[in-house]
């Protein structure tokens, strides 16, 4: 008989130390987000953004979203993985570019100097975007309190770029001896741990009648029918089925076998949302830090606005790129058709030359629906915006872009969670069953 699925995980040995590992870094990861920068008058900051709460600044609020609230904290952790990830997509990209590039990536060796570009080229990357935040807080009345603007500065910018570096540590950690990909655990931990605070706001609001109670209904039953719907949307699968013809391997025969190649319906996944995120999140630091001395970063700030037009233009298409971009790369045609071929295995109806025209068809029609699918729920908080008027912090908390992220990683860890289960579980029946035969 089975038994409760929620102490079965903690009476496994191996999946409680691997989930209490996880919430231990979890909670560094969050306090983290609440140590202000050496140098930084935490209250003028409070007082500074309480006064601008209700602008409009939507700019401020999804940088914030992203840096798990880090961001107005002024904190060690304000610029979140966001650098990493940016430089990830960086070295997708040159790997493209440059097949030399990818060569030296498929080897042990080679894939351990990509890692160590990736990360000088994410310290850059900190040290530009840590700059900007100077410049930003420089504008902030009182919020220095360093008298020395250059040691501030230069303070800052080492604070924060080690701040990144340790949060990329700390998610190699979790990937390695915890549970769920260590770099979307942090980002979904920072999502959930604004959630409740999310909620009090908006109950709030309705109770002073800034916000409609109807909408909010509205906006709830929303959030409960996209849920589901990104669930069903990352189990669907495309069963592309493959045959095996009979072979010998030394003096055995292996008999003929039929399997298939599950494709999912959106194979890659939250990443293209996350990735188009961190492409848009770099221009929009820089140009808001650095617009009050130029004013054509000013206007690029007010043209690339979280809430106008063209940047949901712009984080649909990258959205829409990011999809195909990724799934090309996890799932290579080429290399599927490759391995088909190579164990004596074809695909029904389908000649072997054809394989892989085949298999780039399917991935074509199956990834398009999946990426709009994508698209559309990343532009719910626009739209939550614009028809219920509500505040841009409670719409990034509670649209589609934090659902996608929170489902996506919940189902992925779910997932390695209940794989470790069911390989514990399978040994404790091969015990209890070798028992009982023996017993009769």
């Amino acid at each position: 008989m089975a038994g409760n699925a929620l102490s079965d995980m903690f009476r496994i040995k191996e999946l409680r130390q691997r989930i209490f590992y996880t919430i231990f870094w979890l909670m560094i990861f969050r306090l983290g987000t609440y140590l202000p920068l050496p140098g930084i008058n935490a209250s003028a900051l409070q007082s500074y953004f309480a006064s601008q709460a209700g602008s409009g600044n939507g700019i401020t609020d999804y940088l914030d979203f992203f840096a798990g609230g880090a961001f107005k904290n002024f904190s060690l952790f304000m610029l979140g993985v966001m650098p990493y990830i940016s430089m990830q997509i960086i070295m997708e990209l040159l790997m493209i570019i440059f097949p030399k590039l990818k060569e030296t990536a498929e080897d042990d060796g080679g894939r351990k100097k990509i890692a160590r570009w990736s990360r000088i080229g994410t310290i850059a990357i900190c040290i530009i975007q840590g700059y900007s935040t100077t410049v930003w807080a420089d504008r902030i009345p009182n919020a220095i309190i360093m008298p020395n603007r250059l040691q501030y500065t230069l303070i800052s910018i080492l604070t924060v770029t080690t701040g990144t570096m340790f949060l990329i540590w700390i998610g190699e950690q979790i990937t390695q001896k915890g549970v769920g990909n260590g770099v979307s655990m942090l980002i979904f931990a920072g999502i959930v741990a604004r959630l409740p605070n999310a909620v009090y706001e908006l109950i709030k609001r309705i109770q002073t009648g800034e916000i409609n109670a109807i909408y909010a209904i509205v906006v709830l039953l929303m959030f409960v029918a996209i849920v589901a719907l990104v669930v069903i949307e990352e189990k669907g699968q495309r069963k592309i089925p493959v045959n095996y013809a009979k072979r010998v391997v030394g003096r055995k025969m292996y008999g003929a076998q039929n399997t298939y190649i599950p494709f999912k319906i959106n194979p890659s996944g939250v990443v293209p949302v996350i990735f188009a995120s961190s492409i848009l999140s770099f221009p929009l630091q820089i140009a808001q830090s650095f617009g009050v001395n130029a004013k054509w970063l000013r206007d690029f700030a007010s043209f690339l606005s979280p809430t106008g037009f063209w940047y949901n233009f712009f984080y649909i298409v990258l959205i829409v790129f990011f999809a195909y971009f990724y799934t090309q790369v996890t799932l290579n045609p080429q290399e599927i058709s490759k391995n088909i071929r190579e164990n004596g295995g074809s695909i029904p109806g389908i000649r072997s030359d054809k394989m892989e025209e085949y298999l780039n068809r399917i991935l074509n029609r199956i990834i398009l629906p999946g990426a709009i699918f994508l698209a559309v729920i990343a532009f719910i908080p626009s739209l939550m915006q614009r028809l219920f008027n509500f505040p841009s912090e409670l719409s990034y908390l509670l649209g589609g872009t934090s659902l996608l992220i929170i489902v996506g990683v919940d189902l992925d860890t779910m997932s390695q969670i209940e794989g470790i289960m069911k390989m514990h579980h399978h040994d404790g029946l091969i015990r209890k069953g070798y028992n009982k035969s023996k017993s009769l």
